[in-house]
């Protein structure tokens, strides 16, 4: 008799728990969808229709303009280059931090978080006081699309960094040895057993790093020039476009890069969701 008063009791007490749970996860999923909607939705949709606001033969007309088709490729272009030279230096880097010991270390390590704290127009003005033209090494870089590459290194290289460096510190090591004991050279363990696992981690990174170099702008404002057609990118092009009286054809182009960041983000998201098939299987 007890066992059956009991049951109901335990039933109306794990239906409220229940009822209580849904109505957490609903007020929760409420609050994170009004703030994506304020912070990001909103602000993207009145871009797009800021852009629109002289009409699409505008659009088309600012977003083919020569110069902003010139900012345009250097743009991507400049992205690429670094974010394949940072999959590659920031992987190192991460290993050295993770599997070596050396006096300095936790400066080294620090040093690193230096971009994401530094204001990029300090970064800029720094980069440009070393390779100016009054650089104190006698290295003039100022004005080229070199110091663009350059700038844009200094600010993305921790998102490689940060984002290998936890993988490769929960990485079992007891595979790398037994591969060693069965006669496998160091590059064959690493390409084998140690990328595999690492590469997710660095696509991550890769893709931080590029969305971060199409939009930059304080890092290179100052080193660039800002020469059209040779050393202005895209977002100092948006800038002069304000600056001029135009933000119908700012907004215009500030859409295409903001397509192109969800472009890459797709792209970059869809092969990393490719290389990490076998996890799930």
């Amino acid at each position: 008799m007890a066992e059956s008063h009991a049951n109901p009791v335990a039933l109306r007490l794990s239906r409220a728990a229940g009822t209580s749970e849904r109505a957490g996860t609903a007020l929760s999923l409420g609050l994170v969808s009004t703030f994506l909607t304020l912070i990001v939705i909103l602000p993207i949709a009145a871009l797009v229709w800021e852009s629109k606001r002289d009409g699409a033969h505008a659009f088309w007309q600012v977003v083919s303009s020569p110069e902003a088709v010139s900012a345009f490729k250097l743009t991507i272009g400049a992205a690429a280059i670094v974010a394949l030279v940072n999959a590659v230096l920031g992987t190192v880097t991460a290993w050295v931090l993770v599997r070596d010991d050396f006096r300095g270390k936790a400066l080294v390590n620090s040093v690193i978080d230096l971009p994401f704290a530094l204001p990029t127009i300090v970064a800029g003005l720094t980069l440009l006081a070393l390779y100016g033209p009054r650089s104190p090494i006698g290295v003039n870089l100022a004005f080229t699309r070199t110091a663009i590459c350059l700038a844009l290194c200094f600010v993305t290289l921790p998102f490689v960094v940060r984002t290998v460096q936890p993988v490769l510190l929960e990485l079992d090591t007891e595979m790398e040895q037994a591969a060693h004991s069965l006669g496998a050279s160091g590059l064959v363990t690493f390409r084998r057993i140690v990328l595999p696992n690492l590469l997710p981690g660095i696509l991550s990174g890769l893709v931080l790093a590029l969305a971060r170099a199409v939009g930059e702008i304080g890092a290179v404002v100052l080193i660039s020039g800002n020469l059209p057609y040779r050393t202005e990118v895209s977002s100092v092009y948006v800038m002069g476009r304000i600056e001029s009286g135009d933000p119908a054809g700012a907004a215009a182009v500030a859409v295409v890069l903001l397509a192109t960041s969800f472009a890459i983000l797709l792209g970059v998201g869809g092969l990393r969701f490719l290389v990490t098939r076998h996890e799930r299987a």
